[in-house]
Formats: C-alpha cells, structure tokens, sequence
C-alpha cells in the first residue's frame, strides 16, 4: 500500500549539472549520479577527478544567509532617510531612493549607507576616495577623454584628465587636485578673514558714524554754554546800565540795542546749528546705507566661501573658485578717511560767537566812546613841576613837555638844589596841580617813545633812590618797555594786550570811588583801571619820559589839551 502510494520526485531524476533529465544515467565512486556525457566534458576541462555535485547542506545554510542578509538589508533601509528634494540620492537603490551618505571618485557613485557597506570592508575598494554626497559626478570625467578630471593645470588654470595632461597640457604646470586643492584653501581662508575683518571694520564704522550723528546732546550743551555766556553778559550789561543812570538816553538805547543783537545771534546760530545737524544726519544716513550695502555683499561673500571651504572634494573647490570668482574680496570702498565730523559745530559757534563779539565790540566802542567823552568833561590843566623834575630832565618854558637829555645838556645843566620834593634817581616829574577829592583827567602824548611811564602817584612817595612803582608804595602807573611791552603796575603787574599802539592816553581819576584808569584816546579804547583803591593823601599827575635809549627815545611826553568831541 505503501509502495502503490510512493511517487518519486522529479528533482531525484535530473542532472545536477545539466539540471535535465538523465541520458545515460552513470555513478561515480562518491554515490552521486551524473549524465555520462556531462560528468565527462566536466573532467575533461578540470586537472582534478572531483565531484562537481554542490554540497546541499552547505548550499542550503547560503541560502538562509543570503535571506537573513537581504531581510537585514531591508529592515535597515526602513530606518534610513528617504531622499528628499535637494538632496542627493543613492545611485544604486531600486524603487524607494535613500539618502546618499557618500559618493565615490573613483565609481563616480553616490552610496546609502547599505551600499557603501562594500567600500567600507573590501580591502580593493577601501582605495577609493569617499567624499561627501555630491550630484553630477558625471561632470567629473573629462568631456573630451572621457577620463576622471584628476589633476590640475596652472597654467590654464583649470582641471584636466590624465590624457589631457600628456595630449594638451604636456609643457604646462600641473599638478594632482589635492595639491591646488589644499593651496587654494589656504587662500580662501586668507580671503575669508579678510573678508571678516572689512566687514568688522564697517561695522565699526557704523558705530562711529552712528556716535558721532548722535549731536543733539551735545548741540544742546554747546547751547547751554552759550546762554550762560549771554547771561553773563547781558548781566555785565545789566550791570552797566545800574552804573547808566548817570549816562543820558543815548547810552540807554545802545545798551537795549546789544541785548538785542545778542538774542538775534542766539537764535541764528540755533537755526544754523539745526540746519547743520539736519545735513549731518543725512550724510551719515548715506554713510551707514552704504557701509551696510558692503556688509552685505560681504557676508554673501563669507557664505559662498565658508561653504567652498567646507567641501572636501578637491575639484569642487577649485572649479568653484574659477566660476564663482570668490578667491578675493568683492570691490569695496576705502572708509580709513571717511568720518562725520561734528566739530563743525563748533567751527559755526565760534563764527557767531565771533560776530557776535564784532557786534559786542561795536557797541562797546560806542560805549567806550560815551564813556570817554563822559571823563573828558573832568578834564583839569596840567603842568609840569619843575622843583619835583629830575635834574636830568628838560621841561618846556609853558611846562608841557619834558624829555631827557643828551650828555652835552647834563653838562651844562644847572646846579638843581636837592629838595625833598626832586626825584634823585628816576627820571621822573610831577604835575603841579594836586588833587584830594572829586574827579580829575589828564592827556598825555606818548607818539613815537620806546620807553615811558604814566599815572598818578600820593604825596607821600619816596622821591630819593631806588623806585618801585606799585600800588603798595604809593603809586598808580602803567608803564611800556621794548617799544610793544605794555604794563600795569598793579601788585602783581598785569600785562596789557592792546590791539594797537596808543599815541595818546588818557587818564581819569575818581577819588572817592577809589578809581584809576586809563584810555586810549585816538582809539577810543579801554586800557586798564585800578579799583577798590583807598586815598587818603593828596594826589599828583605823575610821568617819566625814561632814558633816551641812544636817541631812540628821544621823544618828548607832552600834555595834551583834551578836545571833548
């Protein structure tokens, strides 16, 4: 029953060589069966006797492998990132395309990680330079030679293939990619911190631009100041007019007329600050849209670099840098000089300030004038006193001029008797007329001396020997030396600016106010005063025509009449 049952397969009658059914079915010693004519041609091209029959054990345990690898294979591409646009895709996935996680210079292949997997073990393929994934490896053959483009051509300055080297390139300068490679990133690198430090040195700029527009405070400082200063003097001027009450109408209205020229200039060099501002602020506008402008190209420039320079394909890197032209800096502006300057400012206040003081000097002047004219109508005739004149000295008969003279004159000078009155040792002369209260003025011609000294003096002064004028010993003078050298004789002496050489002073005396001062009166201008001055002795006009000087000095002091304009 068995036996009627039993069905022999069809695998048990066919050749496992020819893999058909047995012709002329032989055995060979091992127990395997084989076709006569198959088992014979096997031997006839084999040295060897063996049995070709696949070990079925074996063949099986294969076969479970190859299944075990391919199910693993399968399961690893389920966790492997499926391509996605923009990125490249593995070459030699079927259906579903993988991420690419290499490509090969060598295969001109992009591999997933399951297709790299024989690069990264077999000893013949781990020569191979792996890079990272990049699209159209094809562009990497040489159009020409159809060869990988392996070398570089200095020359040319472009790649070439091993053939275009020994054809087109024989006498020319080439080298392998990874040697221009590695020189050209150096140089990139060079560009890229270039490139970063001009666009730091911009932003600096900004700052400095940004810094130096930001001006209102300071305006409004500058202003601050100048507005104490018109108080300070629109306080003098107040003052002033305290001291006007004695002064007629005209004084008034000049003084009126200065604090309106001070508030008019105020108010111009605002607006004109303003209006500077405004200018400076759109410069600086310009200068920061266009310090950003570079920025920009620049740091377009830092990405394009930074993003050759993280390639580790050597061919990409160069031909990038001949297409893309990024080996230098793009074409910038030079900003070393360039600034917004707000000192200009102060350029605009110092011109109004100094209008204004033109203006203030005018009125002053008038003032002056007003002043002068107001001393003048105290004016008292003077005369020389010849019993105070040094025996050196040479009065005129009517006693209005006095020099020094030359050495036949001191030779035949008279035999002065020494009263106490006569100075001994200073070439100097009193006026005749004392005064002990009120108001005095006196002119004395100076045109034309190198030397003199001038003032009012107290009764009591020491008239023998040595002489120091001041106002401790009595003494109230201004004196000039070295022909421009303009003193007051005040303790300590204060040294005078004058705009011009006087040719004529002037000098007004104000006993109760304790008030010394001196004018020059062709100029209509202020010299010197002493204040807060105490009297209480007699005072005299007092002058010194000093040496000659060997004639240079030889001019006489002359008391002038006073003309009242």
């Amino acid at each position: 029953m068995a036996a009627a049952n039993y069905l022999p397969s069809e695998d048990q009658f066919l050749c496992s060589i020819c893999l058909d059914v047995f012709t002329d079915p032989v055995t060979i010693p091992c127990g395997h069966n084989f076709c006569k004519n198959c088992i014979a041609e096997h031997w006839n091209t084999n040295d060897q006797y063996l049995c070709p029959l696949v070990n079925t054990l074996f063949s099986e345990m294969v076969a479970q492998f190859r299944q075990s690898a391919q199910q693993k294979a399968s399961s690893s591409s389920s966790e492997q990132q499926v391509s996605k646009p923009g990125e490249v895709p593995c070459d030699v996935c079927t259906g579903t395309k993988l991420k690419a996680l290499k490509s090969c210079l060598m295969c001109l292949v992009s591999y997933c990680e399951t297709h790299l997997e024989p690069h990264l073990t077999a000893s013949r393929l781990k020569r191979h330079q792996l890079i990272d994934p990049v699209e159209n490896l094809e562009c990497r053959m040489c159009t020409e030679h159809d060869k990988p483009l392996e070398l570089f051509c200095k020359t040319d300055q472009t790649c070439v293939c091993m053939l275009c080297m020994v054809l087109d390139h024989k006498k020319h300068d080439v080298v392998p990619l990874t040697e221009e490679y590695e020189g050209k990133k150096v140089e990139l690198e060079k560009t890229e911190a270039e490139i970063q430090q001009m666009i730091q040195k911009r932003r600096l700029k900004i700052q400095e631009i940004k810094h130096s527009g930001k001006t209102e405070a300071k305006i409004q400082q500058m202003i601050q100041k100048r507005q104490l200063k018109i108080q300070a003097i629109q306080h003098s001027v107040d003052l002033s007019e305290e001291d006007a009450d004695r002064e007629i109408a005209e004084g008034v209205q000049v003084f009126t007329s200065l604090k309106e020229s001070v508030e008019r200039g105020l108010n111009e060099l605002i607006n004109t600050i303003k209006e500077k501002q405004k200018t400076t602020e759109k410069q600086a506008e310009a200068f920061i849209k266009e310090l950003e402008q570079e920025i920009s190209e620049l740091m377009k420039r830092s990405t394009e670099v930074e993003q050759v320079l993280r390639s580790e394909d050597h061919l990409h890197l160069l031909q990038s840098v001949q297409s893309l032209n990024i080996q230098h800096p793009p074409p910038t502006k030079d900003w070393t000089e360039v600034s917004v300057r707000p000192s200009s400012y102060e350029g605009t206040v110092v011109k109004a300030v100094a209008q204004l003081e033109e203006t203030l000097s005018k009125k002053m002047k008038k003032l002056l004038e007003a002043e002068l004219k107001r001393v003048q109508q105290y004016a008292v005739d003077v005369t020389l006193d010849p019993d105070t004149a040094h025996p050196d000295l040479i009065l005129s008969d009517d006693g209005k001029q006095v020099n020094l003279g030359d050495r036949l004159s001191k030779l035949l000078r008279k035999n002065l008797p020494d009263n106490p009155e006569r100075f001994s040792n200073s070439a100097s002369v009193l006026g005749k007329q004392s005064f002990s209260s009120g108001r005095f003025y006196f002119e004395a011609q100076v045109k034309g001396k190198t030397k003199w000294d001038l003032g009012v003096v107290r009764e009591s002064i020491n008239r023998k020997g040595s002489i120091n004028l001041g106002p401790q010993n009595g003494y109230w003078t201004i004196w000039l030396r070295n022909r421009n050298e303009y003193k007051a004789l005040a303790d300590p002496p204060v040294l005078l600016s004058l705009k011009s050489p006087p040719q004529k002073v002037g000098v007004f005396v104000d006993y109760e106010e304790g008030l010394v001062s001196f004018y020059d009166v062709d100029a209509a201008a202020f010299i010197y005063s002493f204040t807060g001055c105490s009297f209480t002795e007699k005072l005299f006009p007092f002058f010194s025509p000093c040496n000659n000087n060997d004639g240079k000095n030889s001019a006489p002091l002359i008391i002038s009449p006073v003309r009242v304009n």
